[in-house]
């Protein structure tokens, strides 16, 4: 611009005139150039506003039809995704090294060397991997890729036999209690008609979004769209769990993007994911467990300095899957940090203690572990997370391998009687075994099956047999035919002759609605086709008709082992529609194509999220 006003100057125009006798060529150019400037000034004002407009519409235009990164491309080749590691530079290989980051208590890791040979052995292209030296690396938006398109149409998703009939019945008769008594809240307390808001955030709208869509119940699924565009509000001065937030809000709002294209989903999931990321604002990068979404601020729980360890680490998914659609690489990177942080710490033979302090980043010393309860979904997690990004980050599934082996080492126990296999706790600094299982634990069933489909060791679906028997037992020997909330195990032969192999305790007896087994069941059916899943799960929900359900819905119960005095709870948990019933549905699907699990993985409360290239 400096140049061009000098260029109007007398000395300017003398130069320009000089040079009209040693080239003509650049005189009339010049020549022409002043001529047009002098017509340009000539111009009224509203005639330069209408060239301006023409100009800068030209070239948005021109920006908006060029190639580039708002074009999708659905036939990517690896090779395109060099650049884009996630979390870490890894080799796209499978041969893992004999020596790793990772400390354990005790290094006898024979089966898993010879989970890691099965693993290479089916692999022909194996080569050297370099010294094993994981770093992390922030995600750029230039790297992050479209979901997979998988072509989801609403007309494909309506029942095809009577049980999955049963099941939309069922979910229609429990969501319209909910519209009548509790539209807006978090739960429906159906038997006295009223509600219980947890967060505030209509919990049981957000969370049935895809089990909605995926049974056909397309009137219901947009009155449940219409109140989130409408009414979902993330303002309010409330403290909320991260960890729940996601996996039912974020999780349920980026399903029902993706299955069903509307990008009103998505926008509230970026809203959501905006203001839980100060949660993440900590000295290790562990997050704390509260956040306060309208004020964006974050703080440990009420009852103690440290979070969950399975929270803290079943947040990858949702905030990946946010990163990838939104193309804001902030939400990938702070949670891929956590996960490499975990992947450091010092574990025992693969095992997590269930509490990890925000501010130090290290685990609470000799905490419990278990499977169930605050330390499940920490190996639900690393496998999805790994399958999640196209098998490409090969410390995730290390970790998972080495807490699958861990599990088989320590905690796998039998009953003294029938030989039942069960997942035993480990307390204390001697690790003493307790013989107790949760519910929650029935989960890793479908998730060993799910490894084993990924190429994972063949035996872990043994495993998955095996518990899956017990968790079956958990339920059938009840009088209700309900699994209790927590199960103890008899290991120490008596010469008792009616020696049980199993008790419960009446503060353990209640009954959630909870979906884990159903879950496994689905996972197993959808793997090996092997009917008795569908026989044992259609059992299960003759239960829930026959004891959970009361005039206005379906309700938790306190006691399974009295048919007489079941002592309804009055409450609907939304995973009910979130994953038990979706789980029962996608269970009595005899074609087993309804959800193609190598294009999608679910996320712990169970909402489908696509699976990447890497």
């Amino acid at each position: 611009m400096f140049a061009a006003r000098n260029n109007d100057s007398p000395a300017a125009s003398k130069s320009d005139y000089i040079s009209l006798s040693i080239n003509d060529g650049t005189a009339f150019g010049k020549t022409t150039s002043r001529s047009v400037w002098r017509q340009w000034n000539q111009l009224s004002r509203f005639q330069r506003n209408i060239c301006y407009f023409a100009v800068i519409t030209l070239i948005i235009l021109v920006i908006y039809l060029l190639p580039g990164k708002t074009q999708v491309n659905t036939n990517v080749d690896e090779s395109d995704y060099d650049s884009a590691k996630v979390v870490q530079e890894y080799p796209k290989l499978y041969k893992v090294p004999d020596e790793i980051v990772i400390k354990s208590v005790n290094h006898n890791r024979g089966n898993m060397k010879e989970s890691i040979k099965e693993i290479n052995d089916n692999n022909v292209d194996v080569i050297d991997e370099p010294e094993f030296q994981p770093e992390v690396n922030q995600v750029d938006v230039d790297q992050i890729g479209e979901p997979p398109q998988h072509n989801m149409q609403p007309l494909k998703f309506s029942p095809q036999n009577d049980r999955q009939k049963a099941i939309v019945r069922a979910t229609k008769f429990s969501w319209d209690s909910y519209k009548k008594y509790a539209w807006g809240h978090d739960n429906v307390k159906p038997i006295t008609k009223g509600y219980h808001d947890w967060f505030g955030l209509g919990l049981t709208i957000v969370d049935a979004l895809d089990t909605l869509y995926i049974m056909g119940m397309h009137e219901e699924f947009q009155d449940a769209r219409n109140w989130i565009q409408n009414n979902l509000s993330f303002t309010q001065n409330r403290d909320v769990n991260l960890f729940e937030v996601t996996i039912r809000v974020l999780g349920g709002l980026l399903s029902a993007y993706h299955l069903s294209g509307d990008k009103m989903f998505l926008d509230k999931a970026i809203d959501l994911g905006d203001r839980m990321m100060p949660a993440f604002s900590t000295r290790s990068g562990v997050p704390f467990s509260d956040v306060n979404l309208g004020t964006r601020s974050a703080h440990p729980p009420k009852w103690g300095p440290d979070s969950s360890t399975s929270e803290i680490t079943s947040i990858q998914l949702e905030f990946r899957d946010l990163s990838r659609s939104s193309k804001q690489p902030r939400f990938e990177n702070a949670v891929a940090q956590v996960s490499e942080h975990v992947h450091r710490l010092e574990k025992y033979d693969g095992l997590v203690p269930i509490f990890i302090n925000a501010n130090t980043g290290l685990f609470r010393e000799y905490a419990v572990i278990t499977l169930g309860a605050r330390g499940d979904s920490y190996y639900e997690y690393l496998l999805k997370q790994w399958i999640q990004t196209g098998k490409t980050i090969d410390y995730l599934r290390d970790d998972y391998l080495f807490g699958i082996e861990g599990t088989e080492k320590h905690l796998v126990k039998r009953t003294a009687v029938n030989k039942f296999l069960f997942i035993a706790e480990l307390l204390g600094a001697a690790r003493d075994v307790k013989p107790k299982m949760d519910h929650l634990t029935c989960y890793l069933s479908g998730t060993l099956a799910l490894g084993v489909h990924n190429g994972l060791p063949k035996r872990h679906l043994e495993l998955a047999d095996e518990l899956l028997r017990t968790c079956y037992e958990t339920y059938v020997i009840q009088p209700t035919g309900l699994a209790p909330e927590i199960t103890y195990f008899n290991i120490q032969k008596t010469s008792d002759e009616n020696q049980k192999d199993m008790y419960v305790k009446t503060n353990d007896a209640h009954n959630l609605l909870r979906p884990e087994f159903i879950e496994s069941l689905y996972y197993m059916w959808y793997f090996t086709g092997n009917k008795t899943y569908q026989d044992w799960g259609w059992k299960i929900f003759q239960a829930f008709e026959n004891y959970t359900k009361v005039e206005n819905g379906y309700t938790s119960i306190n006691n399974v082992k009295n048919i007489y005095n079941t002592r309804p709870r009055d409450m609907t948990e939304s995973f009910w529609f979130a994953e038990t019933l979706k789980y029962l549905y996608l269970l009595f699907d005899d074609t087993r194509q309804l959800i193609d699990l190598n294009k999608w993985v679910f996320n712990s409360e169970g909402h489908p999220l696509p699976i990447y290239d890497s």
